[in-house]
């Protein structure tokens, strides 16, 4: 266990200053990696289950072990980095530019390589911080209790942070904002969450937390206590409405990175709710129908969204969202069922599994498109597949299995789920039937997407008609043996897929199934009809009649209902900085402060006139009040300060288009004027504009570092001004 926390940890350090000289050196030392820790995980499959602690680390200690489910998820979390640091050699561009690999790069557009004249930039921080999140993640489903899972979960979220900013245009600067507040405040929630859970049961341990939280009669404090960890865990899984990252962190980073951000990451904040729903709420209906709504609610719109996406990683991002939908109303019939779960924990634990390599297939898919079109926009890279047999058959591979075809392993899991919920509609009645349709529509609806996307790329026609070599030798191998597990898995089920369900139905607290299941009998198949019979009919009815005009794509989403710019920003950008620059004033120099400062300097003259001189203590009150007001200033100010001063030295951004970004305000023609003055006494500079262009400088600086709060730094300052007037409420309010 050591070595697949510590190994990537060594590898990240060691390869960054081979990389100094050689990227390729970096990248080399980043595969071998992977593949030990691949075949580490393996072999940890044929031990025994096992614990570790690791005394004195942030005072508490780690406690990690490792079983069923710990033993499935480190292959695939080890699987899933190997394929994809494979396919990075020709993403990033390391694949040699001329010679039998040359026609990697030549398909449709200039190739990433050659746009950035060699190697692409920032590879270095690519890949150590690829194998810093290999580790963090590995130690979240190592972990033993949640205190050391909440760790692992705090670093792999700050780790991959660089996958989403890789590219620094402004897009991805903004989607990269919007993680780490996501990040920031959700990891501040679960703490609370935690705080909490540990202040009642007196314990973080996995293995203990249900019998002790079944002896606890306080229900109410278990229910906020899970409402915290649920939005901590809940916002990395992609559940609604904590979504709002899904959607704009996958576009604009590395393909590589957006299958394991899909694939990976949202698995680990899905393993901090399989905890709460097995262990801290196990058999509580309340809590299984809070999960079980939003489920739904993710599963459904999630779909739609995809449904109505125009952009391939954008859509695949949506479905991301749907598909975790998927396993939350697993997660809620586990809940509602009780001790009768098996078929519910069984389809919630596969789903995860085929969820995970699903989006591997789908994902290093597009990243082959994207490195030979530069484009994701539908409209750009329509018919790009055509005439190109294995790209087609790998990404059909993964849309049908997403879409639950009989004959690949997401009909398994789906049909699973199904049962499942058919389960709990035969003791709970009509609301679970109108779940059964969702998830059946739902179903219907994934279908729609992803043959969306398949007829757009390999049946339409484009401008991509020639058939070249347009992916490597390792990227071949990835995208095939990461496919081929798919029909294994379906095809096979009572070999594979049952076995997975019951090396991992413990972690679940899943009891067995009990009756022998027919995987193909009418009954089952019957639920795959009808959802390939509704995604059938919203492709032709929507997306063919209605998304396409003028043969071209059309986005029909409506703007005004994107959560983050509607909601969220003017919360964290306007309405909180708003609040709390009044609570800084109501410290300054203001009417109220003013008022009260002055009936307090009365209060003080009439009490000294009591005992002596009132102008003494007059003046000494008023210097206390004066000296407090600077101070508040100095504090409301600081965070502007520090900004001002950071982007000036450290984070000082590029001039060359300075030229650009030139308004000629009053600043710049009093720098004008200057020139001219100068001028006509002969003195000259070899610019004509040389304080005119100062005084702009200045003002640009000025104005970047005390207005623009959405820049990084700010707003990461932002994000910790909020976490510190939090905790400073569980302190002051609720610990009271």
């Amino acid at each position: 266990m050591l070595y697949l926390i510590g190994l990537p940890l060594l590898a990240a350090v060691v390869g960054w200053f081979m990389g100094k000289r050689s990227p390729a050196a970096y990248y080399w030392t980043a595969l071998v990696t992977v593949i030990l820790e691949f075949g580490i995980s393996v072999a940890l499959c044929f031990t025994e289950t096992r614990d570790l602690m690791l005394p004195g680390i942030l005072d508490l200690g780690l406690h990690l072990t490792m079983d069923g489910f710990r033993h499935i998820y480190t292959v695939v979390i080890s699987f899933m980095w190997m394929m994809t640091m494979m396919l990075s050699r020709d993403y990033l561009g390391f694949a040699p530019s001329s010679g039998p690999c040359g026609a990697t790069f030549l398909q449709g557009g200039k190739a990433l390589a050659e746009a950035h004249h060699g190697p692409h930039p920032n590879t270095e921080r690519y890949f150590f911080f690829t194998l810093m999140t290999l580790s963090a993640t590995m130690g979240v489903f190592l972990s033993a209790d949640l205190f050391t899972a909440l760790v692992f979960f705090e670093v792999m979220s700050f780790t991959s942070f660089p996958w989403v900013i890789q590219e620094e245009t402004e897009g991805a600067i903004r989607a990269a904002n919007t993680y780490l507040a996501v990040a920031v405040i959700g990891g501040l929630a679960a703490l609370m969450g935690l705080y909490l859970l540990q202040h009642e049961l007196g314990t973080l341990e996995i293995a203990r937390v249900y019998e002790l939280a079944a002896a606890s009669g306080k229900k109410g404090l278990l229910y906020t206590a899970g409402a915290c960890i649920l939005v901590g865990f809940g916002a990395k899984a992609g559940m609604f409405p904590l979504h709002i990252w899904l959607p704009k962190a996958h576009p604009v980073a590395p393909a590589p990175a957006s299958a394991l951000l899909s694939g990976v990451l949202t698995k680990a904040g899905v393993f901090g709710l399989i905890i709460l729903a097995a262990e801290v709420f196990r058999d509580d209906p309340v809590w299984g129908t809070l999960i079980l709504s939003l489920g739904v609610i993710t599963m459904l719109l999630g779909a739609v969204l995809a449904l109505f996406s125009t952009n391939l990683k954008r859509t695949l991002a949506c479905s991301s969202m749907s598909q975790i939908g998927f396993i939350l109303t697993g997660f809620g019939t586990m809940g509602l069922l009780g001790r009768e779960n098996a078929l519910a924990a069984s389809g919630a634990l596969l789903h995860m599994v085929n969820h995970s390599l699903f989006k591997l297939v789908l994902f290093m898919c597009a990243g082959v498109v994207f490195m030979n079109t530069e484009a994701l926009e539908l409209n750009e890279i329509r018919g790009f597949g055509r005439k190109k047999p294995l790209l087609n058959a790998r990404f059909l591979l993964g849309a049908a299995g997403i879409g639950g075809i009989p004959g690949l392993s997401g009909y398994i899991s789906k049909t699973l789920l199904h049962e499942g919920i058919v389960e709990a509609a035969a003791e709970y009645g009509f609301l679970l039937h109108c779940t059964e349709w969702i998830f059946l529509l739902s179903g219907g609806l994934t279908l729609a997407y992803m043959t969306k996307l398949y007829v757009c790329l390999f049946i339409e026609k484009g401008q991509f008609e020639e058939k070249t070599r347009y992916m490597g030798p390792m990227s071949i191998f990835a995208l095939c043996a990461s496919a081929l597990i798919i029909p294994v898995l379906g095809l096979f089920p009572n070999l594979t897929m049952a076995r997975i369900a019951n090396a991992g139905r413990g972690f679940f607290r899943g009891e067995a199934i009990e009756h022998v299941l027919h995987w193909f009998s009418l009954e089952n198949l019957k639920g795959a009809g009808i959802s390939v019979a509704v995604g059938a009919l919203v492709y032709f009815l929507i997306v063919r009649r209605l998304m396409i005009r003028d043969g071209k794509y059309v986005d029909l989403w409506p703007k005004r209902l994107d959560l983050e710019e509607r909601i969220y920003r003017p919360v964290l950008l306007t309405i909180l900085p708003g609040a709390f620059g009044w609570i800084a004033a109501v410290f300054g120099e203001n009417k109220l402060t003013g008022w009260l400062g002055k009936q307090m300097l009365r209060a003080g003259e009439a009490v000294s006139a009591l005992f002596g001189e009132n102008v003494v203590t007059a003046r000494i009150a008023q210097g206390v009040f004066r000296t407090g007001s600077v101070l508040a200033h100095a504090f409301s100010d600081m965070t502007d300060g520090i900004v001002w001063f950071l982007q000036r030295t450290v984070f000082k951004q590029d001039d060359r288009n300075f030229e650009e970004r030139i308004n000629k305000t009053i600043i710049y023609k009093l720098g004008e004027s200057v020139d001219r003055r100068f001028a006509k006494r002969g003195i000259t500079s070899k610019d004509d504009h040389y304080f005119a262009q100062l005084f702009e400088r200045i003002r640009l600086s000025i104005e970047q570092g005390t207005h623009q709060l959405t820049d990084t730094m700010s707003f990461a300052l932002l994000m910790l001004c909020v976490a510190i007037c939090a905790v400073l409420v569980y302190i002051f309010i609720i610990r009271n």
